[in-house]
């Protein structure tokens, strides 16, 4: 009886890497091939390429730089995407202060906005953290907002009848409800930032992976792209499974379907 969870677990997993398994030995085949362009990279060269820029701590210390900017751009977009969806979610007036404007700068490609940031900037790393945080701040807004205003009617009516303040009904009713899709917002916020992070990176900087990439592209040494995007791809990861295990502990209590989903 146990076992037939686990199989189905097992064939899962390898239904997910059947398709990557076969791209990696496609191209590992036919790479170098008479007439196979030159970005196409066998898997093991990407490999070796990838473990002399770890030697040689180039690529340590571009990830580093990018690590900075996407989780400070993170941090500050997810703060204030949190404070003031919460804010706007108790308080009718900040509400209709803020849904116009987000309303009307959310449809905008972030990426759009940043010739005039580095106008107002320069080309440092607080125009890149400004346009990150600006990525980050509108999924989190938004997935606040709603989850704080589908807070049941009902358990704000019980609190107030029991005699709780304003305070304590937000602290201890609206905000854990809202809580899962907070946490939806985070991890939208979380992927937009390593997104808008290559995009940043690709204009007057010196360093970090988008840097990395467009140098390779420049000097057509492909198996350093790849051994970017590859580092790209791995802090992505790595940044959502800590999320993922921050957001289980703080829902197992109050929502253990929602943990277990994580």
């Amino acid at each position: 009886m146990t076992s037939r969870p686990n199989n189905n677990n097992a064939l899962r997993w390898v239904a997910g890497l059947a398709l990557p398994v076969a791209l990696l030995l496609a191209m590992q085949l036919t790479s170098g091939q008479e007439g196979m362009p030159r970005y196409v990279v066998a898997p093991t060269d990407i490999g070796a390429t990838l473990w002399q820029l770890l030697v040689s701590g180039e690529l340590v210390s571009d990830a580093v730089a990018s690590a900075y900017r996407s989780y400070s751009g993170f941090l500050l977009g997810a703060a204030f995407g949190v404070g003031l969806g919460l804010l706007s979610a108790v308080w009718r007036q900040a509400e209709a202060f803020f849904d116009p404007l987000v309303s009307t700068l959310y449809p905008v490609p972030k990426i759009a906005l940043l010739p005039v940031i580095i106008t107002w900037l320069g080309f440092g790393d607080v125009s890149k953290v400004v346009l990150i945080a600006l990525a980050v701040f509108f999924p989190t807004f938004i997935n606040t907002l709603y989850g704080a205003r589908a807070t049941p009617v009902s358990l704000v009516w019980a609190a107030r009848n029991m005699g709780a303040g304003r305070f304590y009904i937000f602290r201890r009713v609206v905000l854990p409800a809202a809580l899962p899709q907070i946490f939806t917002g985070l991890r939208s916020g979380l992927a937009l930032s390593f997104v808008v992070l290559f995009a940043a990176e690709m204009v007057g900087s010196n360093d970090g992976l988008g840097d990395m990439i467009i140098r390779a592209e420049e000097a057509m040494r492909y198996d350093w792209m790849y051994a970017a995007i590859l580092t790209i791809g791995l802090l992505g990861f790595l940044s959502d499974r800590v999320l993922l295990v921050i957001r289980r502990k703080l829902l197992a209590n109050k929502y253990p379907g929602e943990a277990a989903r994580s």
